[in-house]
């Protein structure tokens, strides 16, 4: 995204220039979100050959996204399109992400494991924050990181860049970290469940406390048994609940040093409206009665509106720019990823 995601403001100065007033209409949106759909659908397709169904449709279609743009170019008519879709699909799909919480899920995991994973995601973000600026990593990618992390995987990364608005490359690093480290995650954590003498309810925190991704957790959790599996995804959904006070308090931060410039800036904390909209469904949910199938339609669709936006960040991602950033950032989400879950375990041992 080497103009910006999601957050940057609406006006698109490449864009703009180019087609001043045909920019905003269906029709110059219409071959971008043809394209965008077009990976989406190729990313789906993909998931059905055996093994890189673990992967999320997320992470292939930014990954066929970069290739695409990388080997091909994405078409300069193709650019309003790829726009709407990191900014406005994105913002949609992350209010739909409400409708998969409840605040009921809280009240399962308890006290005690609601303590442990928004300490856990505490520590994790500010220890990944700062050990960023001792390696050298630019404060938006390390940010980035953190969330990725901390939080819930490329979902936490594409949010949080709407207020923290780092580049393109940056994203697509930051997702690349996560996957990588959340899909070891995966497959190491089960290993350890034996060795570490975790029951089902320990092990199902751990995995809902310190896994990247949502599957992931999932794919995880239910390897030491149905109860493990179903409490990992509990502590996992209670952790994305966390996404919207994060979102909040790194907008505020962003406000009160004047990162968006000028002393409006720095005297306005702003409220993402999709932040409400997420916090709005969550508790529309956990109101209101929502058939099961409509659920289960909502999710898919917030999935497929997620991979869209990936897709479009993939069509403006610059591989050359990614090299640039060496190697710090990739160890950065190593040391994440030790740290959360060395911490998580260490709490969990303690206190549940």
């Amino acid at each position: 995204m080497s103009s910006r995601i999601a957050s940057l403001p609406d006006t698109d100065h490449d864009v703009a220039a180019l087609a001043p007033a045909a920019g905003n209409s269906l029709g110059a949106k219409l071959p971008g979100l043809l394209l965008v759909a077009a990976i989406t659908a190729l990313a789906y397709a993909l998931r059905q050959i055996p093994g890189i169904g673990l992967l999320s449709p997320m992470i292939l279609a930014i990954v066929i996204g970069t290739v695409f743009h990388n080997t091909m170019s994405t078409p300069l008519r193709a650019k309003p399109g790829v726009q709407f879709s990191m900014r406005r699909l994105l913002r949609i799909a992350i209010v739909l992400l409400g409708l998969q919480l409840t605040f009921a899920q809280l009240v399962a995991v308890g006290g005690r494991g609601m303590a442990i994973i928004a300490t856990t995601l505490v520590a994790t973000f500010l220890f990944t924050r700062w050990l960023g600026a001792r390696l050298g990593v630019e404060r938006k990618l390390a940010e980035l990181i953190a969330a990725g992390t901390s939080i819930c995987g490329a979902s936490a990364v594409i949010a949080t860049n709407t207020v923290t608005r780092g580049s393109d490359e940056d994203v697509a690093y930051a997702v690349a970290c996560v996957t990588v480290f959340g899909s070891l995650a995966m497959f190491v954590l089960p290993l350890l469940a034996g060795v570490l003498q975790l029951d089902a309810h320990a092990f199902g925190l751990w995995s809902g406390a310190s896994i990247h991704e949502i599957a992931q957790v999932v794919a995880a959790a239910f390897q030491r048994g149905q109860q493990a599996g179903e409490f990992g995804t509990i502590a996992k959904l209670s952790r994305v609940m966390l996404l919207a006070p994060v979102v909040l308090t790194l907008g505020w931060r962003a406000a009160r040093s004047g990162t968006g410039g000028g002393d409006a800036a720095r005297n306005t904390v702003p409220v993402p409206w999709f932040v409400i909209g997420f916090v709005a469904l969550a508790a529309i949910n956990s109101l209101v009665t929502i058939p099961a199938p409509v659920l289960h339609w909502m999710a898919l669709l917030t999935t497929i509106l997620l991979t869209m936006a990936l897709a479009a960040m993939g069509l403006e991602t610059d591989i050359r720019k990614l090299r640039a950033k060496g190697l710090r950032p990739f160890a950065l989400g190593a040391l994440a990823w030790l740290f959360i879950a060395g911490f998580s375990l260490s709490a969990i041992k303690l206190f549940a």
